[in-house]
Formats: C-alpha cells, sequence, structure tokens
C-alpha cells in the first residue's frame, strides 16, 4: 500500500499525539519529523540506540532537512517512557526482536511516501537494526548508514554472559551527560540485538546489501570493533559502493557518537562523513583514491568537485583524512590495516 502525503501527515500527527497520552520521560524521548509539505528526492530514517531516544539523532537529522530532504526519527518501543524503572521495576522494552522489525518496515513504508529514495540509518542496536533492512530490503534502501552497529560486545565475554544471564543491568554512565534514557535495563531486552547482530554477519556473507557507510570508533568500548570490520568486508565484495570510517582513538570519540550532548566533540565530522556518502556515488575505491589525494595536498576545489560537495563540507571531510584531527587516514579508510 501506498500512503498517500495527506495521510503520511496525518498518522506522524496522530503519533505525537499519542506520545502525549502515554507520557515521556522527557520532550528528548519524543518523535522528530523534521518534514516538507512536499515529497523529496530523499527521506531519512534513523534509528536510535538501545535504552535512548530520538534526541540522539537531531542534530543530522536537521542537517539533512536543511539539505532538502525529509527526516523521520520514531521513538523505539518500549522507550523513552516515564515511570520509576528500576531492577524491581525495570522499563518496558521488548525481548521479541520481531518487535522492532515489524516497527522499522511500519516506518519504511512510511518513508516510502515521503521521499523517492530512502536513507535508513541507526546507531548502535539502530544501526544493527539498519544494517539487518540493507540486507533484506536492498531494492528499497538507497544508503544505510551504521553508526558503531551492535554486532557483538568489546569483549567477548560479555556475549557470553548477554546469552545466559536473565538479570537487570544498570549501565556505568547512567549519569553522564545526554542520557536522557533509561538507566538500566533487563539483559533479554539486549540479547535479541545481539542475536540480530549475528544474524547480519551470517547474511553478509551471501546477500547482496544496499550501499553501507560504515563508521566506528577506536575509543568505543562497548561494541566489537573487528566484527563491525568484518561486517564491512563482507558487504563490501558484492556492494562495491560501501565506505567504512574509524576515528582515531586520540579523538576520543566513544560508542555515543552523534550528538556533543553525549560527549563528542566532533559531531560535525559524523554529519559531514554521512552527508558526503549520502549524496554522491562514488566506490569504495574511488573513495580511497580520493583520500590518497587530499594527503597529498588535493586542493578543496578539487574534492569539492569530484565529490559534489558544498565548500565547508569537502573541507571537513578533508580534515577529517589528516594528521589535522589526529587520524592516520591509511588506518581509518582501511579496515584491513586496522
Amino acid at each position: 500500500m501506498t500512503l498517500g502525503i495527506q495521510t503520511t501527515a496525518e498518522i506522524l500527527e496522530q503519533i505525537q499525539q499519542s506520545e502525549t497520552t502515554l507520557g515521556l520521560r522527557n520532550e528528548a524521548c519524543r518523535s522528530k519529523f523534521f518534514v516538507y509539505p512536499h515529497t523529496t528526492s530523499k527521506v531519512c530514517l534513523f534509528l536510535h540506540g538501545f535504552t535512548a531516544g530520538p534526541y540522539q539523532f537531531e542534530p543530522i537529522g536537521k542537517a539533512f532537512f536543511n539539505k532538502g530532504y525529509n527526516v523521520l526519527i520514531p521513538l523505539q518501543p518500549g522507550h523513552g517512557i516515564s515511570g520509576e524503572w528500576k531492577r524491581q521495576n525495570p522499563p518496558p522494552l521488548p525481548t521479541d526482536i520481531q518487535t522492532y522489525q515489524e516497527f522499522v518496515l511500519k516506518w519504511l513504508q512510511i518513508a516510502e511516501s515521503l521521499g523517492q529514495q530512502v536513507v535508513v540509518g541507526g546507531l548502535s542496536t539502530g544501526g544493527t537494526l539498519a544494517a539487518w533492512l540493507a540486507l533484506e530490503y536492498p531494492q528499497l534502501i538507497d544508503r544505510a548508514l551504521l553508526f558503531t552497529p551492535y554486532l557483538g560486545s568489546h569483549h567477548s565475554f560479555f556475549d557470553r554472559l548477554i546469552k545466559i544471564l536473565p538479570i537487570y543491568f544498570e549501565w556505568f554512565n547512567k549519569d553522564a551527560s545526554g542520557n536522557f534514557g533509561y538507566k538500566g535495563f533487563q539483559i533479554p531486552a539486549l540479547r535479541i540485538f545481539l542475536e540480530l547482530g549475528e544474524k547480519v554477519l551470517k547474511q553478509a556473507k551471501t546477500r547482496v546489501s544496499a550501499p553501507i557507510l560504515m563508521v566506528s570508533s577506536e575509543s568505543d568500548r562497548a561494541v566489537s570493533l573487528s566484527k563491525q570490520q568484518d561486517l564491512f568486508r563482507m558487504v563490501l565484495k558484492q556492494q562495491t559502493k560501501s565506505w567504512y570510517y574509524c576515528f582515531d582513538d586520540s579523538l576520543h570519540i566513544e560508542h555515543r557518537m552523534m550528538t556533543k550532548l553525549e560527549d563528542n566533540d566532533y559531531e560535525e565530522l559524523v554529519i559531514t562523513l554521512a552527508k558526503a556518502f549520502v549524496e554522491s556515488d562514488l566506490t569504495w575505491a574511488q573513495f580511497q583514491q580520493i583520500a590518497k589525494q587530499i594527503t597529498q595536498g588535493q586542493t578543496y576545489d578539487q574534492i569539492q568537485q569530484e565529490l559534489n560537495l558544498d565548500s565547508q563540507a569537502s573541507q571537513q571531510l578533508s580534515a577529517m583524512m589528516t594528521q589535522r584531527f589526529g587520524c592516520d587516514h591509511l588506518k581509518c579508510i582501511n579496515p584491513s590495516q586496522t
């Protein structure tokens, strides 16, 4: 079924009203829609991380909206609800991955009604869901932006515990700046994403994916960097228009990499890289070549012309690939050398 623009507007309004009735932890957890009164060439569907909320994608969402795209950042099932959540009364997070899969498919349909091409993106478990969409429905996805997707824990020991423990767990950084979501959760609610990550890695061995941008960080101590690189290598074999970028450890960009509120002082770098990927049609080989040319002193004007970017974005992308931000471009660009 194809949704009409008026019907879609009504759906978004109903969702906003239902969230008011439901009672959210705060306004940061409310679904965020940046939508023009018409369809656009691309529409972005962004999926926030586990126990977090749409606030994680507000800066990048506004950036893509300002580029002329419609943007949807829905609150995921069981998230952001007001309550005295604790060990004896954990937050109502789903423990069946089908709940999330049905949710993202519903939103994919809504997104299709708002743009000619759909870009999906997600952080952590949201990145896992975006990867699943890119592999399951590549014909419907123009680009997938995977920001440090959860495919396994930084230490495999934790994966073994997640698979067997039924306990309640509180985040070590539960009181960190910018944390507007839940402070804890029941382990089975996270287990389903670990299992989905394993499924995604298995699917990538044989399926053609939509083009993906994989963004990782050496300072991320939450998820497995090696599994992210494994996924990229497998996707690249059949989808050459995919890119990989890993932020150097010296930048101290941790798992929550989407906003300055969450302690990423280089929020603009994440946004610039995402825009460069979405707005260009370069293959991995071409992207690598341009990276080498940048480090060899290619001018901003030349970069801008090759990537079809605005002047500011081309300068920022150039800076990402040089020592200006403490990043050895070969390490950051080529996952086989990390």
